[in-house]
C-alpha cells in the first residue's frame, strides 16, 4: 500500500465525555451478526431519508470514485447515479451478505467492490476515492479519531468526506436517556452519547457544511473538506457507538431482505 507522510495534529479530550464504556471490534460484529436479520426492517425506513440527504449532499459526478464506509446491508446503495464507482466495506460479513444479495438482484452494476474490511484499517492505497462517506458509522467504530484519519488518507487531497450520525441529544431528558444506555454500549453495538462537539473537535473536520435529518432532526450530516492532516490518536481511547432504534415501519422503496435461515 502507497505510504504518504501526514502532518499530525494534536488533539484534545473530549471525546472522552462519552462515558468511557469501551468498544471494541468483537463487539461490534457481534451485535450487527444479531441486527442483520432484522436491520432492513428496523433500520431502514427510520433512517432512509437521512441516506437519501446524504448521497443528494455528496452531488455524486459521473466518474467519481466514492467509497461507502459501513455499507451495511446496502441501504444506499441503490441511491448513488449509476455514472460512477461505488465501493462499499464493512467489518459485518452477515451484513455484507446481505448487501451482495441486494446489488445482484438490483443489478446495481455501478456498485464496483464490496469487502469486509475494518473501517480503522483500510486496505487500500492513499487517495484512492474522490469521495467517502460514513454513513451511521462514526459512533459505531472503537475509535472514530482513526475512522476520520483513514478516511482522510485515502480520500484524494481537496476531496470531500461526508457523516451521518446521531450525537448526543441536547434535550436534557434524551440525553439523560442516552447516558444510561451508555453502559450497554458492548450489547447493543453501539454509543448513544457521542459528542457532536468533541468529534469535530478531536478528529479536527474542516467542516464546510452541518444539517439535522431524519425523524425530528435527530441525526446530524456533516461535510467537511479533506484539507487537515492525520490526528494523533495514540492517547485516545477506544469509542462507541450509536444507532437509535426506530419502529418497524415499512417503507415502499425499500427492498427489503428475509432473513436467512440457520
Amino acid at each position: 500500500m502507497q505510504k504518504t507522510n501526514h502532518k499530525v495534529a494534536p488533539v484534545s479530550r473530549r471525546l472522552r465525555k462519552t462515558g468511557g464504556f469501551r468498544l471494541d471490534i468483537d463487539a461490534v460484529r457481534k451485535a450487527y451478526r444479531r441486527y442483520a436479520g432484522f436491520y432492513d426492517v428496523y433500520f431502514g425506513p427510520v433512517m432512509q431519508k437521512g441516506r437519501r440527504a446524504a448521497i443528494r449532499q455528496m452531488d455524486c459526478r459521473s466518474g467519481e470514485r466514492i467509497l461507502e464506509v459501513g455499507v451495511g446491508t446496502g441501504l444506499s446503495l441503490g441511491l448513488y447515479p449509476r455514472s460512477v464507482c461505488v465501493t462499499g466495506i464493512d467489518v459485518s460479513a452477515e451484513m455484507l451478505e446481505r448487501a451482495h444479495a441486494r446489488k445482484q438482484r438490483l443489478r446495481l452494476d455501478h456498485v464496483v467492490d464490496l469487502r469486509e474490511m475494518d473501517a480503522e484499517r483500510m486496505q487500500f492505497e492513499d487517495h484512492a476515492f474522490d469521495k467517502v462517506a460514513a454513513i451511521y458509522v462514526a459512533s459505531v467504530v472503537p475509535n472514530p479519531v482513526r475512522l476520520v484519519n483513514e478516511m482522510r488518507r485515502v480520500c484524494k487531497p481537496g476531496g470531500q468526506m461526508y457523516f451521518l450520525n446521531h450525537f448526543q441529544s441536547r434535550n436534557r431528558l434524551i440525553a439523560g436517556m442516552e447516558r444510561v444506555l451508555a453502559p450497554l454500549s458492548k450489547l447493543l453495538g453501539f454509543h448513544p452519547d457521542m459528542s457532536l462537539e468533541g468529534f469535530i473537535e478531536d478528529t479536527r473536520l474542516d467542516v464546510i457544511d452541518q444539517t439535522r435529518t431524519n425523524m425530528l432532526g435527530y441525526w446530524t450530516l456533516i461535510t467537511a473538506r479533506n484539507d487537515a492532516g492525520i490526528v494523533d490518536a495514540a492517547s485516545l481511547p477506544a469509542e462507541e457507538v450509536s444507532i437509535e432504534l426506530g419502529a418497524a415501519v415499512v417503507d415502499p422503496e425499500i427492498e427489503y431482505l428475509r432473513p436467512t435461515q440457520h
